[in-house]
């Protein structure tokens, strides 16, 4: 479409042809979704993600009361393959069965583990016992040695010198 141009005061005004675009809505491809009463035209079930609007003629004949969206929803389900939905439940399932077999041993392991520590501390216990008697009968033993000693320095002074003397020992152990 040409346009003239008008100057404005004070311009020349010689005209230039101009295109503009037309202002007339462009047909698009697009058609909204609503339930109309009447089955779809045949077409395989190969799926399709474009289309027109003259696709699916709503004034045939062909449609009596069937709504589209489920007869869609229908075809799709005929076309979807569960196979790949299964496969991943087994997989699921099968790591499922593995985690809890793990959580089993792991569990089994920390019976064992308590059962040893009990044993550890029991063994501890007997060894702390048998320490302090050993430490009674030690100084039960060192009461009586240093008796003895006195009894013997005490009767028998001149030997206890002697022995002393030859044989040093600190009396502090």
């Amino acid at each position: 479409m040409a346009a003239t141009f008008r100057p404005h005061a004070g311009q020349a005004t010689s005209t230039l042809p101009i295109n503009m675009p037309s202002k007339a809505p462009a047909s698009t491809n697009y058609f909204s979704i609503s339930r109309v009463a009447g089955s779809p035209p045949e077409i395989s079930d190969v799926s399709t993600t474009t289309g027109s609007a003259s696709d699916f003629d709503v004034s045939s004949s062909g449609y009596s009361g069937v709504d589209v969206i489920d007869t869609l929803n229908d075809r799709m389900s005929n076309v979807f393959d569960p196979t790949r939905l299964d496969k991943s439940i087994a997989k699921q399932t099968q790591l499922s069965g593995q985690l809890n077999a793990k959580q089993r041993e792991l569990q089994e392991l920390q019976a064992l583990m308590q059962r040893r520590i009990k044993g550890a501390r029991s063994n501890f216990a007997e060894g702390i016992k048998a320490a302090k008697e050993t430490k009674s009968d030690l100084e039960w033993t060192q009461k009586r040695i240093s008796s003895m000693k006195v009894k013997a320095e005490r009767n028998l002074p001149s030997e206890y010198r002697l022995a002393s003397s030859k044989y040093a020992f600190d009396d502090d152990c």
